[in-house]
């Protein structure tokens, strides 16, 4: 196998993590109502606003792993596995429960730092 047969792999596997996430945001917006959803939105929005003051550059390294094999498998995959124990552990949540988890402990690891 040569190097560029993997990164070719690499990158199907990246670009069928998209797909997931993708599919996985369709079934979120799909299975809540618009009110809610956009309470929501507005929820997320402010700590995603908050986030970008401490990681300023997140959206180019989202797009930086997309680029470079393997990597957003990788990150998807460990994102996938801490949903499961997530949902797991606190049953009756929802995505929105879990991003709001997730931006929070992030906030709150680069405010300490």
């Amino acid at each position: 196998m040569s190097y560029i047969d993997i990164c070719i792999m690499g990158w199907n596997l990246n670009a069928f993590m998209f797909v997931v996430n993708f599919l996985m945001a369709i079934r979120v917006i799909s299975s809540s109502d618009r009110d809610k959803l956009q309470e929501e939105s507005v929820v997320l929005k402010e700590l995603k606003e908050q986030m970008e003051m401490y990681y300023p550059y997140r959206t180019q390294t989202t797009i930086i792993t997309y680029l470079v094999p393997f990597t957003a498998f990788f990150r998807m995959s460990y994102r996938l596995i801490e949903m499961f124990f997530f949902f797991q552990k606190n049953q009756g949540s929802r995505m929105f429960d879990y991003m709001v988890y997730k931006y929070t402990n992030e906030i709150e690891r680069a405010k300490n730092k």
